[in-house]
Order: C-alpha cells, then sequence, then structure tokens
C-alpha cells in the first residue's frame, strides 16, 4: 500500500536537520519514497491514501536502545531502593518465578505501551530463562505488535555471594549456545527483528561468559549489549576482582566493539571514555532509570563531545516505571543543565537526536531508521499537539522534548505499515492486553512474595 501523511509539521532529522512546515511524505510498501508538497505527492502517486495531518507533527519514530520488556510487570514494586538492593530484594526474586506466558503477556504490554509513546525500535535485555521460550515469548509480541527491534539473549554467570539467587545462574556454554539457536532461528536478512546477545554486568558474569560473548558475535555478526559503570558497586567488584574499572578490563579481553551497546555508564572515568571512543562502542543513555535507583548523573555530554556515540533509553519498567521516550528525552536535557549549572550543555535538538538517528546509529541501523528521507524504512509517527499542554506552539522540537506528555501520539507506522492509527492499536487488542498484564502481574508477585511491597507503610521521608 502506499500512503501520504499530508500537510505536516515535518521533523526530517536529516543530515541537515530540516524541519519543514505543510511538507507532506509519501510512502510505498515498507518504503519512503518521496518528501514534498501535497499537490506534488498526489500528482505522483495518485492512488495513495491520504492521511490528513494538518495540525500536527510527523517525525521518524523513536529508538528504545535499552529496556528489559519482562519487567513490566514489576511496576512500582522497586520505589526507593539502590541498584543492588533493587535486584536482589525485589527484581531477582521475581525473575526466579518468571514464567514463559508472563514473559510474552508483559513483552506485549510493553510494545504497545511503547508504541502509544512514539517508540519503532526496542533494544530488549532477557537475562531471565529458568523455563525454555523466554526468547520466543519477547519475539511473538513483537511479531503481533509490528515493532521493530532485538531481543537480546541475555545471561548470568555468578554473583551468588552478592544475592543474585542461584536460579538465575547459568553455565556460559548452555547460555550462548541457547543464544546461538536463537540467531539462527530468527536472524534472517532484512528481518525486522533479530536476535543479539546480552551478559549481564560485570558483578553476575565471568571472563568465560564475556569471551564467549563476543566469540558468537563475530561468528553470527549480531549486536551485543551489556551494563557498563552503571553504579560505584560495579566499579568496586571490578577493581577488586581485576584491578580495573569495568571498562578497562572489557577492552583488555577484546570483549568491546563497534556492536556493543553499553547501557548506562554512568562511572565512566574520562579514561573509560576513551577506551569506548577507541572501540567505537555505542552507549545506552537511561536518564530516568538513572535518577530512579540514585545511579548518578552520567558524563553524557563528555561522551558527545569526545564522539561517543550515544542513545537514548528507558531501561525496564521496574527502574523507571514507563517506556516512555518523552519523559527519557526531558530527564535527558534537565539532568545536564541542573547538574552542570550550564543551560546550554544538552539542547532538546540533542536529546531528540539521541532518540532517533543517534539510537539508530547505536544499534548499527542508521542507514535504515532514525530519520525521514527518501529510501529509508518507513518507520514515523504523527503527534497532535492540539493540546493545551503543548500550546501555544512555538517550536516544535521544543514542545516535544519539554512540553509533551507523551500521549500525543495518535498515529504510528513501522516498516510501511500501521500499527497505531488515531489511538487505536491495530495488531492486538490493547484492553485484553493491559488487563492480562495486570493478571499476570499479580500473579507473579504473589509467586514470588514481591506483594509485600504493595502494601508499604507510608514514607514521607527515607530517613
Amino acid at each position: 500500500m502506499s500512503f501520504i501523511f499530508a500537510d505536516a509539521w515535518l521533523i526530517t532529522m536529516n543530515e541537515s536537520r530540516e524541519v519543514l512546515e505543510s511538507a507532506s511524505v509519501c510512502v510505498e510498501k515498507d518504503r519512503i519514497a518521496a518528501v514534498g508538497t501535497r499537490k506534488d505527492l498526489q500528482r505522483r502517486f495518485p492512488t495513495a491514501e491520504v492521511v490528513d495531518c494538518a495540525g500536527r507533527i510527523v517525525m521518524p519514530g523513536m529508538v528504545n536502545t535499552h529496556t528489559h520488556l519482562f519487567q513490566t510487570l514489576l511496576k512500582g514494586l522497586g520505589d526507593d531502593m539502590v541498584l543492588k538492593k533493587w535486584f536482589t530484594c525485589m527484581t531477582g526474586p521475581s525473575g526466579v518465578h518468571l514464567r514463559p506466558d508472563d514473559a510474552h503477556a508483559a513483552a506485549l504490554h510493553g510494545c504497545v505501551e511503547s508504541i502509544r509513546s512514539g517508540v519503532t525500535t526496542l533494544v530488549d535485555f532477557m537475562y531471565i530463562h529458568t523455563h525454555p521460550g523466554m526468547i520466543k515469548s519477547v519475539v511473538d509480541a513483537y511479531e503481533r505488535t509490528g515493532m521493530r527491534g532485538f531481543v537480546c539473549r541475555g545471561f548470568i554467570s555468578l554473583g551468588e555471594e552478592y544475592g543474585v539467587p542461584r536460579e538465575l545462574i547459568e553455565e556460559p556454554e548452555h547460555a550462548i549456545g541457547d543464544a546461538r539457536e536463537q540467531m539462527l532461528r530468527y536472524n534472517k536478512p532484512g528481518a525486522r527483528v533479530q536476535v543479539g546477545v546480552a551478559p549481564n554486568m560485570i558483578w553476575a558474569v565471568d571472563e568465560k561468559g564475556y569471551r564467549l560473548t563476543r566469540k558468537l558475535a563475530d561468528e553470527q555478526h549480531a549486536l551485543i549489549t551489556t551494563h557498563v559503570a552503571e553504579t560505584t558497586f560495579e566499579l568496586q567488584t571490578a577493581a577488586t576482582r581485576y584491578g580495573q574499572t569495568d571498562t578497562e578490563f572489557l577492552s583488555e579481553i577484546g570483549f568491546l566493539g563497534p556492536d556493543v551497546l553499553a547501557a548506562h555508564c554512568v562511572h565512566c572515568k574520562p579514561h573509560d571514555i576513551r577506551i569506548l571512543l577507541h572501540h567505537n562502542t555505542k552507549v545506552a543513555h537511561n536518564p530516568c532509570s538513572n535518577m530512579y535507583l540514585a545511579s548518578g548523573c552520567p558524563p553524557i555530554p563528555e561522551m558527545l563531545m569526545a564522539g561517543v556515540t550515544v542513545g537514548l533509553a528507558s531501561d525496564g519498567p521496574a527502574s523507571s516505571n514507563n517506556h516512555s521516550l518523552f519523559q527519557a528525552m526531558k530527564f535527558a536535557a534537565l539532568i545536564q543543565k541542573g547538574f552542570h549549572q550550564d543551560a546550554t550543555i544538552m539542547t532538546a535538538e540533542k536529546v531528540m537526536e539521541l532518540a532517533t538517528i543517534d539510537g539508530a546509529r547505536a544499534v548499527g541501523l542508521e542507514k535504515e531508521i532514525g530519520s525521514i528521507e527518501v529510501g529509508k524504512k518507513a518507520d514515523l509517527i504523527v503527534i497532535d499537539f492540539n493540546n493545551a499542554f503543548m500550546t501555544p506552539i512555538h517550536h516544535p522540537v521544543s514542545a516535544i522534548v519539554y512540553s509533551a506528555l507523551g500521549n500525543e501520539v495518535t498515529t504510528v507506522m513501522i516498516d510501511g505499515k500501521i500499527v497505531m492509527r488515531d489511538g487505536v492499536v491495530t495488531g492486538v487488542n490493547e484492553t485484553e492486553v493491559r488487563r492480562q498484564a495486570q493478571i499476570h502481574a499479580d500473579d507473579l508477585a504473589k509467586r514470588a512474595g514481591s506483594d509485600r511491597f504493595k502494601k508499604r507503610p507510608w514514607r514521607s521521608m527515607g530517613i
């Protein structure tokens, strides 16, 4: 089918970063065919269906470079905890009891939530494998909703002494073998959904796990993602075990490379940033999660000035509590301004780049997605700014980053297919998806014992 998105305020994110008024975009099959005026495109593509976008913004679909979809079922259970306590007291024990049907319900809800907030590409980091079929559960959710992205087969190979539940620990050879099987099953040329590999973090993965990951990624040309320098605990563990930072260690063993997406990097020092740049390793920035878990303020401006590619992310909904990149954009700009006391250090335009074209670059898809340009994949969103929050409007990028709530997205196209139209998700029954997610969330919390966090005493202060 062919579509013309007509008369929009168009944020292209092309190399010139053009923002065009009363512009139109033609989509043929799964590609962007033309950008121009409504009259010209209707003349050139007379059979295309016209989608009236007057009074609306059209922009590229956003790229969420790091989440854990299964954590959709854990929203609000880990409030006011630092990462280690959050993982060992709530998230890890919940993971022990997670089943494939739970993972599927969570992933469906997470994909719907993402589509509703303008995300068209997701990187899921799935490290719970207490039952077979976890990767399939997530991939099936991508397929049902039309989501693009990566489902990364994560694993934990040690950490019981730090509170990691024994049930979550796998032999690296087993985890890598399963990852290879999933890649051979799903990673076809041009596939919208690809499987990657994801060793968890320095205090939960041994050297063998990292080395086997690198070998598999080289063999299968697959995306790697891992947590790096998220908290000071990682740095302390790396120093005790290896006598260096986790970034230095991963560089020394030949793990880092342009196919590695390093999540967080909150505590990377200038030397670590130079290492990331040297290997062309990409970074997934999770501002809401970093604040929620009190992990710290990452040196994103320093990374950008050095030339490191940084994409934006929500992190799992158990540590940011939703999948909104609208919130992540605003946080990404504001925390740096406040921390550095420099109003210009992170602009609205830059965080929109992180959410679109830089996110695409972070996952190796910048030639296919991340901007509205002829020949690229037709991943785009329509935003209705006719509401009390975004108006009066003077600059569309500013309005999106600083004023929008995130529920202004009305229509979403992925791979040339409309997956949400006029606020209605097309691939699944959203009401049933939400109902099933609540059922699975309640049941999982009961099985795991994390339902105790539902009825907590009122806490005005943590001291």
